[in-house]
């Protein structure tokens, strides 16, 4: 006896089971097949010690459908799984550890704190992997990769060495974005700009020997401490005259030059600023091209320093309310506004960051921006969605030198050795024992260690054993497709495509797919102190890996935040248990003896044709959604196909052959129900891989495993539009007559005659036909045609179909009397209702007292049972007539 499904979906019951499964046969890892062509996904790693969030969970599954339906369509499809050491927050969690314990980074010392973090990364490495093996995703785990995995960090180096030998890569001291808090570097792309309600102090400077003053206008009065000039435009008639000579620095009695220089906009504020060279990227160009030389006033801890004077050792926002005090004091503060700005905030622990003069280490960006561009502009890139590409190219036009450097220890330590007797710098893949130009032994390697961005530059390639001309970089070299978060175009995209095309001479990928966030049910972002993050892993335990997936991936487009609302999550689940309850109602209608179902031989009838014919367009339109990523219209087509066309009309339309006395007709529709049935799992397969696995090892004639199975290709000899067409005209009939009976309240148990007038003969054949699923279906006891409607009187009810129209008789369907008489109850119900609501409303005591939400809920009562008394009114009027 064949076995069924269970009676009850219940995900739990197989979910892991499957994926062991999958993984235990070798499904997801791809061989090097020169008779297949190859298709290749890179994992975005995430960081190592994270946790799958939604934004994960969302780009992940469209990977995997990508993977699974590319498997399936013949390639040899490898999804290279990862995971980021992330150095500043990895670092940070290890560094709060050892603090709790009462130690420190710095007793501990280098080699001490990285096995802490390489013994804390151990402990928690895993469990991103774990959660995403929940989410069903097909990856090859036997190439999982860690960034800091020896062949990664060999790539790392050999990058670093040969951009150096280039000339791409040089230390400098420059503008940085410093965080007081984690102690190191970050990148421009690492800044948070919040927007903020600040002030804008205006202060007077002192013109030497001169009743003058200057008004500057800052935000950062902690910063005139590091003034070293005062800058007007070259034809700003205001200052000419003052151009040359000196201002006095108000608190420091310092003197600093006024300067001319193009860079200042006349009409901005009063047309003069204070420049200072160290602690601001914009000054410290202006200062490099007058020679002001550097004064830093702000140390690495965000303090005062000693060339604070009087306000050495005061934190800098402390510092910022004592200067402007004094300022005030001395007559030389003009006046306080308020002022909104954006303020640079560390993305990781959201410290205000402080712009200062550091010596780092850098790659020279434009060399690299033009090639990059370039691509773009000849339309090797395509960017999904295409608006995207704007994004890209404004990045790079506007690219600034990439700070690599990070006084971090969790990472990739700088290949950069420094001879500490003659001062010669050397940047070596070997360590050095020995300087190279005066022999001298005493020689230190660089204690910085690289941005994490670095090393995820080279993920495409790195991956797969670059620098070693392995057979994987030659055979899955270069990838196909990028998914990915739009906030990190800037951040990694670009990132990848120069480093490719510098040390690879190509391009990693084709097509770089965005996805938007995954926004709460009110579109807020989830985070931690709004407290509406949702874990993906408690909706896979209440609904089921499939449920998720598919509510991630329909209702959303490519670029486009997303709002995850729950009972879309509950929609899907009931979306799979209609296709379980389908499927056990075909396991149940089987012959014993069917081994593998096929259409041959068969004598298929109109409704098979109509469901082979649905069946074989949206194979089509399926394909043709996802050749342009338009994954959720795809996922949509195959929803709406199952729903409608297989369950609630093919299945509904068969049943009387299933139970009928005619064994060819019933076994007809047996083998249409399962060959369909497994062509829908096939494409349904990328999106809700569990379900469909474990409903296709339930079939008969089923392989091993359909992940494996060959992706459904269209057949125009299974496309029959006549027959289509039919049906068609079948199904809005039927939805006419449904509609008709339910604007009159008529159960559905209760018959009628159906009455067809037709304006040409020709739709008679297809409504004889169809007699049987008129009466399954549109609750028919009798089909009768008539050529001409006057001689129905009036007492019917009508659908206007095209071509004919239907008339179903009123005493079929009401009694009338009993009719009248419950409606004239309804009427008396409602009048009663109506009655209290107005005099709930009319109560000043109960408006002025009650919560608005209630009063509104009782206003809206009104209208409701106001609407309805109406229609009641209607309905008996329509009836005594």
């Amino acid at each position: 006896m064949r076995e069924n499904l269970p009676k009850n979906y219940d995900p739990k019951e197989f979910e892991d089971r499957l994926y062991g499964f999958w993984n235990d046969n070798g499904y997801f890892t791809p061989e090097i097949d020169e008779n297949k062509k190859p298709y290749t996904i890179m994992m975005p790693p995430p960081n190592v010690t994270g946790s799958l969030h939604m934004g994960h969970a969302l780009n992940n599954t469209i990977q995997d459908i990508l993977i699974r339906w590319k498997r399936m369509e013949g390639y040899s499809a490898l999804w290279l799984p990862g995971t980021d050491h992330a150095s500043i927050s990895t670092e940070a969690k290890v560094v709060e550890k050892i603090k709790s314990e009462g130690r420190s980074k710095d007793e501990l010392g280098r080699e001490g704190f990285l096995k802490e973090a390489w013994e804390w990364t151990d402990l928690y490495g895993g469990t991103i992997k774990n959660q995403l093996k929940k989410l069903g995703v097909s990856c090859d785990w036997t190439r999982d990769r860690f960034t800091l995995d020896e062949m990664l960090s060999n790539a790392v180096e050999e990058v670093f060495v040969r951009l150096y030998d280039k000339g791409l890569i040089y230390r400098g001291d420059r503008i940085i974005n410093w965080c007081p808090s984690c102690h190191t570097a970050i990148s421009d792309a690492e800044v948070d700009h919040e927007d903020s309600h600040g002030h804008l102090w205006h202060v007077n400077y002192p013109v030497k020997d001169s009743d003058e003053t200057i008004t500057i206008a800052t935000t950062r009065p902690e910063t005139i401490l590091g003034d070293l000039a005062v800058a007007v435009h070259p034809e700003d008639e205001r200052y000419t005259h003052l151009v040359g000579k000196t201002v006095v620095l108000p608190l420091v009695g310092r003197e600093i030059p006024v300067i001319a220089d193009n860079y200042v906009e006349m009409e901005f504020g009063t047309g003069a600023l204070k420049i200072t060279p160290s602690h601001d990227p914009n000054d410290f160009e202006v200062g490099a091209r007058h020679g002001l030389g550097q004064c830093v006033v702000i140390d690495e801890d965000g303090y005062i320093n000693e060339n604070g004077g009087e306000f050495k050792g005061l934190e800098r926002f402390a510092a910022r309310k004592a200067i402007a005090e004094k300022l005030n004091e001395e007559g030389l503060l003009k006046e306080v506004k308020d002022h909104d700005n954006a303020v640079g905030h560390c993305e990781r622990c959201k410290t205000v960051i402080e712009p200062i003069i550091s010596k780092q280490w850098f790659v020279k960006m434009e060399p690299l921006a033009k090639p990059s561009l370039e691509a773009y502009y000849k339309g090797e890139i395509n960017f999904v969605p295409e608006r995207f590409g704007k994004v890209y190219v404004h990045w790079l036009e506007n690219i600034k030198d990439w700070c690599i450097s990070r006084q971090l220890w969790w990472g990739h330590r700088l290949p950069v050795y420094y001879c500490d007797d003659c001062g010669e710098i050397i940047v070596s893949r070997e360590d050095v024992n020995s300087c190279s130009k005066c022999k001298s032994t005493n020689i230190r390697q660089e204690t910085d260690t690289l941005d994490t961005w670095f090393s995820s530059a080279l993920w495409p390639f790195s991956t797969l054993g670059w620098p070693e001309d392995t057979e994987d970089l030659k055979y899955f070299f270069p990838t196909d497709v990028l998914v990915t978060g739009y906030d990190i175009i800037f951040f990694w995209v670009i990132r990848m495509i120069f480093s490719s095309l510098e040390q690879m001479g190509e391009l990693p990928f084709k097509d770089v797919f965005l996805t938007g966030l995954v926004r709460d049910s009110e579109g807020r972002k989830m985070s931690k102190s709004l407290g509406n993050g949702i874990d993906p892993l408690e909706i896979i335990d209440e609904y089921g890996s499939d449920a998720l997936r598919f509510t991630l991936i329909t209702g959303n487009t490519p670029g486009n935040d997303m709002r995850f609302i729950i009972d879309r999550v509950e929609a899907n689940r009931n979306f799979a248990n209609k296709l379980w309850n389908a499927t056990r109602f075909v396991l149940m209608n089987l012959e014993e003896n069917m081994e593998k179902p096929t259409l041959e031989g068969m004598d298929l009838q109109v409704e098979d044709k109509w469901i082979l014919t649905r069946l074989h367009t949206i194979i089509g339109e399926i394909k043709d959604n996802m050749d342009k990523y338009e994954i959720g219209l795809a996922g949509q087509r195959i929803y709406d196909f199952i729903w409608e066309d297989y369950c609630d009309w093919y299945i509904e339309m068969v049943k009387s052959r299933l139970y009928g006395d005619d064994k060819e007709s019933a076994k007809t529709a047996q083998n249409v129900l399962v060959v369909v049935l497994k062509e829908t799992l096939k494409l349904l397969h990328p999106f809700m891989p569990f379900i469909t696995e474990e409903i296709w090892q339930h079939l008969p004639g089923s392989s091993e495993a359909l992940i494996v199975e060959s992706w459904p290709a269209a057949d125009t000899d299974l496309v029959f539009q006549k027959e289509k067409e039919d049906i068609e005209f079948i199904k809005t009939a039927i939805k006419g007559i449904r509609n008709a009976r339910a604007e009159m309240n008529i159960i559905p148990s209760r018959k009628s005659k159906l009455i067809f007038v037709l304006e040409n003969d020709s739709l008679k054949p297809i409504i004889e036909d169809s007699k049987v699923k008129f009466m399954a279906l549109a609750s028919a006891e009798e089909i009768v045609f008539e050529v001409d409607k006057r001689n129905l009187g009036d007492d019917n009810i009508s659908v206007v179909l095209d071509g004919c129209e239907v008339y179903l008789p009123l005493s079929d369907l009401i009694d009338f009397d009993k009719e009248i008489e419950r409606l004239q109850k309804e009427k008396s119900k409602l009048e009663d209702e109506i009655k209290r609501v107005k005099s709930k409303l009319s109560n000043e005591g109960f408006v002025s007292k009650a919560p608005a939400k209630i009063v509104e809920e009782e206003k809206e009562k009104q209208i409701k049972y106001s609407q309805m008394l109406e229609n009641v009114l209607e309905r008996l009027e329509s009836l005594k007539r």
